[in-house]
């Protein structure tokens, strides 16, 4: 398939929703018409593709006849999901470990009930208390995975692979999301553990963003892209403000708007196309209104992707 422009799947995220209602209801107990007037200000905002963050409602958690209430609904407000994303599910947590697989598991086949086509997964697990007290979690260090063990790095590519073979059995494509201090946390650690997975319906999920807001030193952004937009098969796209003192070692970052950001997307997008991306994109910002930042790089990104039509 080939896409424009215009008809390139840019989906929004749902960062920004609560997974409680203001009644106290969780999103998962609510009923399909309030999930309905949710996503009906994701249609406003001018979107036709949305991302199922599962911060938001977890469709691998829901009943069969929930799922076709999902499902009726999307079609009702006129979107379509081109991706799951499970958030925070390490299959490799040391303490839930087992129960993310198992929930993993779960959302894939709700993707094939659902007809969306990938599953975006990571390594990373959830925000510490520490983490949660802050202005910007990603200040404060949150868990790691161990650096040099094989035994939890075989793991990883065990149950991953696992995952994907799953997948395939229902027509399901995995993207595995860069997050930082994971297997998953620099370029050549990410191409590594796909290389290991070695399955051919897993591709990168290559989240700049995650990587270049830490406030700390990082591999440049063109080495990062050169290295892992070749592997990837969907792409959650969001930018950052980053400010370095060289003279104290202090670095500071901030959300921005991915036009304006520290990653020039433009060149980022020519070297993906480069090397053959036809994946969706999910746009994402933290802070403000989220949304109407992430409709703000939905139409950035139309206007570097190639194809649009001229006056």
């Amino acid at each position: 398939m080939t896409h424009t422009a215009e008809t390139w799947p840019i989906a929004a995220a749902l960062l920004q929703f609560p997974n409680t209602g203001p009644d106290g209801v969780p999103t998962q107990d609510q009923p399909a018409e309030q999930w309905g007037q949710t996503l009906q200000e994701v249609v406003d905002a001018g979107f036709t593709e949305v991302d199922l963050t599962d911060g938001w409602l977890r469709p691998g958690d829901l009943a069969p006849a929930r799922l076709e209430e999902l499902r009726a609904t999307l079609a009702k407000v006129g979107l379509t999901a081109p991706a799951i994303s499970a958030i925070r599910r390490s299959v490799i947590d040391p303490v839930d470990g087992d129960d993310n697989l198992a929930y993993s598991h779960r959302t894939i086949d709700a993707a094939a009930a659902l007809s969306v086509p990938l599953v975006s997964v990571g390594l990373h697990r959830p925000l510490t208390p520490e983490q949660q007290s802050v202005l910007w979690f990603w200040t404060v260090p949150g868990p790691k995975d161990p650096a040099g063990d094989k035994e939890t790095w075989h793991k990883a590519v065990t149950r991953l692979r696992e995952l994907a073979d799953h997948a395939a059995s229902v027509g399901v494509q995995l993207s595995l999301e860069m997050y930082e201090d994971t297997y998953l946390g620099t370029a050549d650690s990410a191409v590594a553990l796909l290389t290991d997975i070695e399955r051919d319906n897993v591709g990168l999920n290559p989240d700049l963003g995650n990587l270049i807001r830490m406030q700390r030193p990082i591999e440049s952004w063109e080495s990062m892209v050169t290295k892992t937009l070749p592997h990837a098969n969907y792409w959650h796209v969001k930018s950052y403000y980053r400010m370095e003192d060289p003279s104290t070692g202090t670095v500071l970052t901030s959300p921005a708007p991915m036009e304006s950001g520290f990653v020039s997307y433009r060149q980022a997008v020519k070297i993906a196309l480069a090397h053959g991306f036809n994946g969706a994109f999910c746009v994402e910002h933290y802070g403000g209104d989220g949304l109407s930042v992430s409709a703000a790089n939905r139409e950035y990104l139309r206007r570097i992707l190639p194809g649009r039509p001229t006056a």
